[in-house]
């Protein structure tokens, strides 16, 4: 049975925002966060020296952050990006075969943000942490590996 917590919306069912997707609206947020304060998203460059200690703050600060000078190529990239499209163009009934329980890390699922706001976000999401070949399998039976991703 799959945790209520993982479980996001399906958008495409969706007529109304949920009460648990309704956030604080602009006039409500300026009592709590500075909008005339510039934020910019930490950009990390790995061949700088302190690059480790840069994404070891920005990820405890800020939990996200933008990589430069990794690496990876152009080729892949757009891969990753076809593959996501592909993934989160499925129909939800779909996407359901992979969705992340309280036992696993990966699949299917709304972000752990979650735990830590009372409201959900807009979102859904799929969490990768090592091969997510096995759930390509599940939603994909007969092409699974149709585009490998390597550089």
């Amino acid at each position: 049975m799959a945790d209520k917590e993982f479980l996001p919306l399906d958008f495409n069912s969706v007529q109304t925002v949920p009460e648990s997707h309704l956030w604080p609206d602009s006039d409500e947020l300026s009592s709590v966060i500075d909008l005339d304060e510039k934020i910019s998203l930490p950009s990390i460059d790995l061949l700088d020296d302190g690059a480790s200690e840069l994404l070891g703050r920005a990820c405890e600060q800020w939990g996200m952050f933008q990589l430069t000078n990794h690496g990876i190529s152009k080729t892949l990239i757009a891969k990753m990006e076809e593959e996501a499209r592909r993934l989160f163009t499925l129909p939800a009934k779909e996407k359901m075969k992979t969705l992340r329980s309280a036992d696993r890390v990966t699949g299917y699922g709304t972000a752990v943000i979650s735990k830590y706001h009372s409201k959900c976000m807009w979102h859904e999401g799929f969490t990768i942490l090592g091969s997510p070949a096995d759930d390509a399998k599940k939603l994909w039976p007969s092409d699974s590996k149709r585009v490998p991703l390597s550089n």
